[in-house]
């Protein structure tokens, strides 16, 4: 079994769903009393989410390299970064190690096209929604990617950094996610992207109805892939 390096804490509230459910799928793989072999970086949160708001990106790479670089000298196999905005910086977390960096948006885009959807809806931070680290990854998988009206991305937007990193689950925000994920529905979309890793706290399959992709689940599971792999 390979060793699976996380760099966590972006937030920690869902990090804490990484680390569980790449253990039970390994127990559920493997049976017995096996567990996962893996390592956890985590960051300060705070000091990411300022420069990521200030627009200093450059700042919260050197962080995730260093952590990158810290997963490496403890002996990881790879790096999963635990959180899909800070992918806006994978590239450079890639380069500056020598371990396979599992990207949540290959893992993601893979499984859609699994099941032959063409055309999903993205709900995620602003930063993921809006610019085209992320969408362009998704794009190359030849996926038609919707997201909400600007109102809408702002209130997904807030909900996530005011709340669910908080651990504060409402259900007035629940209904307003349903209210979204409906509208970009009724524009076409045959399947919703849960592309906060947080959002998986708020909205599950139960509230859709089409395909959910739980960014979370399908990360963890693709790095579990790679642990139990042979390659």
């Amino acid at each position: 079994m390979k060793t699976i390096g996380m760099i966590g804490g972006m937030s920690w509230e869902s990090s804490i769903l990484y680390y569980q459910w790449i253990n039970e799928a390994v127990k559920e793989r493997l049976g017995g009393h096996h567990s996962a072999k893996s390592l956890m970086f985590s960051v300060d949160f705070e000091q990411i989410k300022a420069f990521q708001y200030a627009g200093k990106w450059e700042e919260a790479t050197n962080i995730l390299v260093d952590a990158a670089k810290k997963l490496e000298l403890g002996g990881a196999d790879c790096v999963v970064i635990c959180t899909n905005t800070m992918h806006k910086v994978a590239e450079k977390v890639q380069e500056s190690t020598k371990l396979p960096l599992l990207h949540i948006a290959d893992a993601t885009g893979k499984q859609i096209v699994q099941q032959g959807i063409k055309k999903v809806g993205l709900l995620a931070t602003a930063f993921t929604m809006e610019e085209e680290f992320y969408k362009g990854r998704l794009k190359e998988y030849g996926l038609d990617i919707l997201v909400p009206e600007k109102s809408d991305r702002e209130k997904v937007h807030d909900i996530i950094y005011n709340e669910l990193c908080l651990g504060k689950i409402e259900d007035s925000s629940r209904l307003a996610y349903i209210d979204i994920i409906n509208n970009l529905i009724s524009e076409g979309a045959e399947g919703i992207i849960l592309g906060c890793t947080e959002i998986t706290l708020l909205i599950s399959q139960k509230d859709c109805k089409v395909p959910v992709f739980d960014t979370t689940r399908i990360h963890a599971t693709a790095a579990v892939d790679f642990a139990l792999s042979e390659k």
